[in-house]
């Protein structure tokens, strides 16, 4: 058994654009013969601030907005800060094999930036 099927593991990590207009970036994307539970996200190390950054949303499909709409970035102004994102204790559904899940800004930061995205939890077997 691997450990992303064993443990809370981190399934991916990417560089993801954070510019007001930028279109949605995928980070991971769930594996044949998978299903995956995201437990929770990172976002890490801008590459500038993400002042007025105040909705983007996470998640699969086109609008990435699945797991966790509406999230607040615009406190991450420096290049050393991180945010710990979690969904929303609601009802949520497993992603399957193929499902592409990353992030885009609806209202993103005024500025050209990026910053790392990291994201956790674990695989199970179809």
């Amino acid at each position: 058994m691997r450990a992303k099927e064993a443990t809370l593991a981190l399934l991916a990590s990417g560089t993801v654009n954070l510019q007001n207009g930028d279109s949605k970036s995928t980070v991971y994307t769930v594996p044949t013969g998978k299903k995956a539970v995201v437990t929770l996200v990172v976002i890490r190390n801008p590459t500038a601030s993400l002042a007025g950054g105040t909705d983007f949303d996470i998640g699969d499909g086109a609008g990435a907005d699945t797991w966790k709409p509406t999230v607040d970035l615009s406190s991450l102004t420096a290049a050393t800060d991180h945010i710990i994102i979690q969904p929303p204790a609601t009802k949520m559904t497993v992603f399957d094999a193929g499902d592409a899940f990353g992030i885009i800004p609806v209202t993103g930061a005024t500025v050209d930036a990026d910053a790392t995205m990291d994201v956790f939890g674990y695989e199970i077997d179809v």
